[in-house]
């Protein structure tokens, strides 16, 4: 397993390679890094498979542009295409956990001529409504319920990219906590903030590390946040609006490479996102398995190491 900077034609990325074999793409999401799928690369390595986990446009050693419009998803598939050319690889099976799993939907949904199959963690598919931008709708829809805003639309503004920025260690420690399912269920975040708070200002301060979470690996994650910010990884939100407008062309249109979808049954994402999952074999028309893992949380690949890459390569092998 080596990390190293490769050149694209859209990034200078940095990723974890290991293994050789047919390709597989392995796409972090908020707040990760490619350092999450340890235990997945060395598992697929290991069963035959070249492996490779990027850095992600924004987030730890990737360096890209800063600018916010430059980061929407025909970026970052754009990003995954150049990453498998620059590979020397014409096609590869790619996988996404959190906002990776938007990513990897739609690498298969745009390009299925490259991304042979697709795997989701977490974050079921979820097609664009023909009812406008997701923004304004979620504001409405939590108005009507009195849940306060989901922190989907707070990240819209710079507030809570303050709180983060000022504070890494305690911003990531309570994130892990309060998505992982180990935390008591009361405790969990639901996603919704009550007017006048923050989403950190809703985690408890007495947060800890969650269970598979080492003190060396809280600490990388630190490091690379603190060096970096979070300032281009929420940039990914503020483009929801912009991924709305530039996507018409998808309208309707659905995922026919074989798909995987997994989830965690204490994910506090289903609270806002499970409803597709009901759906989700309409849209993805080779749906292969879509297991719920229990007692997991959100942070599906870590929580979960063993049973997640045992899932991934019996995926793999039935392609």
């Amino acid at each position: 397993m080596k990390t190293h900077s490769l050149k694209t034609a859209t990034l200078t990325q940095q990723v974890i390679e290991a293994g050789s074999g047919p390709l597989v793409l392995l796409i972090h999401g908020f707040p990760e890094l490619s350092i999450s799928w340890r235990a997945q690369i060395q598992a697929m390595a290991q069963a035959g498979y070249r492996v490779v986990a990027p850095d992600m446009r924004g987030y730890g050693g990737t360096l890209g542009p800063q600018r916010t419009e430059d980061h929407t998803l025909l970026h970052l598939v754009g990003d995954m295409v150049a990453l498998v050319q620059a590979l020397g690889e014409t096609q590869a099976v790619v996988v996404g956990h959190d906002w990776g799993a938007p990513v990897a939907w739609h690498c298969a949904l745009l390009r299925p001529d490259i991304f042979r199959a697709v795997a989701g963690l977490s974050v079921p598919f979820q097609p664009r409504s023909d009812k406008g931008p997701p923004i304004a709708a979620m504001k409405a829809i939590t108005a009507r319920a009195g849940l306060g805003d989901l922190y989907i639309v707070r990240f819209q503004d710079m507030t809570d990219q303050i709180e983060f920025d000022g504070d890494p260690e305690t911003a990531l420690r309570k994130m892990f906590w309060a998505y992982d399912g180990a935390t008591p269920a009361d405790a969990r975040s639901t996603g919704f903030i009550p007017p006048g708070r923050s989403l950190l200002q809703t985690v408890s301060d007495g947060a800890t590390r969650p269970p598979w979470m080492s003190e060396a690996l809280l600490a990388e994650y630190v490091a690379a946040f603190a060096a970096r910010g979070f300032k281009q990884p929420m940039d990914w939100y503020r483009c929801l609006d912009r991924n709305w407008a530039l996507t018409g062309f998808v309208q309707g249109q659905k995922i026919t490479v074989p798909a995987l979808f997994m989830v965690g049954e204490n994910d506090p994402v289903r609270h806002y996102a499970g409803r597709h999952e009901a759906t989700l074999g309409d849209w993805a028309t080779d749906l292969r398995g879509n297991p719920v893992i229990p007692g997991a949380g959100h942070w599906l690949q870590q929580e979960r190491p063993d049973q997640v890459s045992w899932l991934l390569l019996e995926f793999l092998a039935g392609l």
